[in-house]
């Protein structure tokens, strides 16, 4: 008899965390469009605006590790869809804070610090479930996929926003974007299972693929206690502190994008409402198109030359040619050249965003979501200081040094990568390497 054919069940699920990702993003990027009414009528300055995006990413940085613990001990299907119910409540919870109280600021404040704290369970908990139901040679594409949402939010975002915010004011948008969450939360819910043991749509012949390729071993319950390895192991690698200072240098980069760019296209490029949401749009879409383009070329040179080149070598080279798109973008006169010069900056940081998550994937077995939710702390730390210290360079130096710093910056990250040995894998508690089925 011919063999049964094989289900897809990874890559339909693989696509919801994309759908998941996108709809964090415009959570998180509605306050960038919305950010001049929300100042006008707060009577905000940018750097008290920046301190806004600081909130919520110091939420999201604390709350990282913690959220990668809870996806390893009780599986990703619940941990994110509790995640996406409790950011939704503080994307709605915003708009109920009135410009007439003492000291809205600091409320609007709390309100991104809860947004964060529930957002931050977002990607570690994605990474469990890439490390239980993606086999090692498939992770870039599938990580690609999956924050090609990021790109994809956040593109939809300045139109989405703008055009509510236009018709409707701001706090439409923002129970918009919350009723979003909602809708995305429920149907992971009712789709997603922890592993692919537990689903009932899986062929054997995919189980079968899936088990032979993963790194994690599991026994198809939720509690995963297989594979996971103590902090004092995760501490001590070389290569968690290499991925995690990389890591920060891509935030720091990426929100000068998410945080600022918008507003830096209306402010002082001088571009009107349209032409700033299209080339922001632009940029997120780039993000969007790379991201997978960085994966499948990852996989690709991981098949062929090992993943000492097919991981590190493609985010030393992205990192790398981020920092001179970054440098040359903000010398260039031109506001509508200069945009899409920058968006091929943002384009290029994404061909590296894979190999941080697949390397976590691959060296953390059952772990994968605490060390990839430490190494997101390094992200959003990152992230924070640069929504608050973009502002206070650029009202003091002008907006080419903050470009600059970001740069150098990206070319940190370039150098970090050079002392990540991604074959490296850290010894699970139970035994001396991680088992594979």
């Amino acid at each position: 008899m011919p063999e049964a054919a094989s289900t897809r069940v990874r890559w339909f699920l693989v696509f919801g965390l994309f759908v998941l990702s996108a709809v964090a993003y415009v959570d998180r990027i509605n306050i960038a469009i919305a950010g001049n009414s929300i100042a006008a009528e707060f009577h905000l300055t940018n750097v008290q605006l920046g301190s806004l995006t600081s909130a919520f990413l110091m939420g999201y940085a604390l709350f990282q590790t913690l959220g990668g613990w809870l996806a390893d001990r009780l599986g990703p299907r619940r941990v994110l869809a509790v995640g996406v119910l409790w950011w939704g409540i503080f994307t709605a919870l915003t708009t109920a804070v009135s410009s007439k109280i003492a000291f809205a600021i600091f409320y609007l404040a709390a309100m991104r610090f809860l947004l964060g704290a529930g957002e931050a369970v977002m990607f570690p908990a994605s990474n469990q479930f890439v490390s239980r139901w993606i086999p090692t040679h498939e992770r870039g594409i599938a990580n690609g996929v999956i924050f090609a949402g990021v790109g994809v939010g956040a593109g939809v975002t300045p139109g989405l926003i703008s055009y509510i915010m236009v018709h409707y004011g701001w706090r439409w948008s923002f129970w918009t974007s919350a009723l979003l969450g909602l809708i995305a939360g429920t149907a992971w819910y009712f789709f997603a299972r922890d592993t692919p043991e537990q689903h009932a749509y899986v062929s054997a012949a995919e189980l079968k693929h899936i088990q032979t390729g993963r790194t994690v071993k599991t026994s198809g319950t939720s509690k995963s206690g297989d594979g996971r390895i103590p902090w004092s192991t995760i501490l001590a690698s070389k290569e968690v502190w290499a991925v995690t200072l990389g890591y920060f240098a891509f935030g720091y980069v990426a929100w000068i994008f998410f945080a600022w760019f918008f507003i830096y296209l209306r402010n002082v490029r001088g571009l009107d409402l349209k032409a700033s949401a299209s080339y922001t749009t632009l940029l997120f879409l780039t993000m969007a198109a790379c991201s997978p383009l960085g994966g499948a070329i990852s996989d690709k040179l991981t098949k062929m030359y090992g993943k000492r080149i097919g991981r590190c070598g493609i985010a030393v080279f992205a990192l790398s040619l981020t920092a001179i798109f970054l440098a040359f973008g903000s010398q260039v006169h031109s506001a509508r050249l200069a945009s899409i010069v920058l968006a091929g900056g943002a384009g290029a940081l994404y061909l590296s965003q894979s190999s941080f998550w697949s390397v976590t994937a691959d060296i953390a077995s059952g772990s994968s979501g605490s060390v990839s939710g430490f190494m997101n702390m390094g992200n959003q730390i990152g992230g924070a200081l640069t929504a608050s210290l973009t502002p206070a360079i650029a009202s003091r130096l002008g907006w080419t040094v903050p470009f600059y710093v970001a740069a150098g910056l990206a070319a940190m990250g370039a150098v970090a990568w050079l002392f990540v040995d991604p074959e490296r894998t850290l010894s699970p508690a139970s035994s001396s390497s991680p088992s594979t089925e």
